[in-house]
């Protein structure tokens, strides 16, 4: 397959490529070249600016790709660029979508959040919160895009190579008995490893799965149980308070549970790990 990947240098995009190429795609990643990558000389390269609509347009020329991955879209203005640059020439478009489309809640299914009826508003990613963002690339995607369209709607991304070291912030305060902000100890959340998240981006560019899909691990957890897995493997106490500063409140801090049913893309296939299955190696691995 031609496969043309928006960003891809880093995290579970760069898992991504690698899983393509590993499977003899012919892909391309268009970047701003600022990232060196490892792939070689096993992918084609443009260089472009994501959120510049001629940058982008330049970059994808005349080509056309049976399936587009946009890990860098963040506004209604950079999903507009894309019907537009794409149109009639890519037979399927993935756009890495988020959680964070929804209100807090537990359980939350495609239904929650309806981009084909959401109000598209024109605007760059400075003009809005990443939430708000996402739901308007989302929208216009699904109104403007003349070819299919999967939002892939992912919770927070855990591995050894999360350059956010999310993860890390938790472990390293239990460490070294550092106190740390964080509002709701029993608030559950959802997770998937950067492996699965490849993975499943992977599955969704070759699925006839079109519209908006969860993927997550099968499974949440507690931030309690989260801290208690880390208490256990370094042996130490976390010190937590309920408000702290923004330099000492948790990444994880939400005031209440916010997780994700994964049944469309079970029903219509993939199978997700289970999170409490690798979540306490990934831990022993990070400490």
């Amino acid at each position: 397959m031609k496969i043309l990947v928006l960003g891809g240098t880093r995290f579970f995009g760069k898992r991504l490529v690698e899983k393509l190429i590993g499977q003899g795609d012919q892909v391309t990643i268009g970047t701003r070249g600022q990232t060196e990558d490892p792939f070689g000389d096993k992918v084609n390269r443009v260089q472009l600016d994501r959120f510049d609509r001629d940058s982008l347009k330049a970059a994808a020329g005349s080509e056309s790709w049976d399936v587009v991955y946009d890990q860098i879209c963040f506004s209604p203005n950079d999903a507009l660029a894309a019907c537009e640059i794409f149109k009639g020439k890519t037979g399927k478009y993935i756009f890495t979508s988020s959680m964070s489309v929804y209100d807090l809640s537990e359980e939350i299914n495609e239904d929650a959040f309806d981009p084909y009826t959401y109000p598209v508003e024109k605007g760059d990613k400075d003009q809005f919160s990443y939430n708000e963002g996402k739901r308007l690339a989302e929208a216009v995607f699904f109104q403007h895009a003349d070819f299919p369209v999967t939002a892939v709607r992912i919770p927070i991304v855990m591995g050894t190579d999360d350059y956010t070291e999310r993860l890390l912030f938790h472990i390293e305060r239990v460490k070294d008995g550092r106190p740390f902000g964080m509002p709701n100890r029993g608030a559950k959340l959802s997770f998937i490893s950067s492996e699965e998240a490849a993975d499943f981006l992977d599955w969704a560019g070759k699925s006839e799965l079109n519209g908006p899909v969860n993927a997550c691990a099968d499974g949440d957890i507690s931030l309690d149980e989260l801290l208690k897995l880390i208490e256990k493997e370094v042996g130490r106490k976390a010190v937590v308070k309920e408000e702290a500063d923004d330099d000492d409140r948790s990444p994880y801090g939400v005031p209440s549970s916010w997780t994700l049913d994964n049944s469309r893309a079970k029903a219509a296939g993939f199978s997700f790990t289970s999170l409490r299955d690798w979540l306490p190696g990934l831990i022993k691995d990070l400490v």
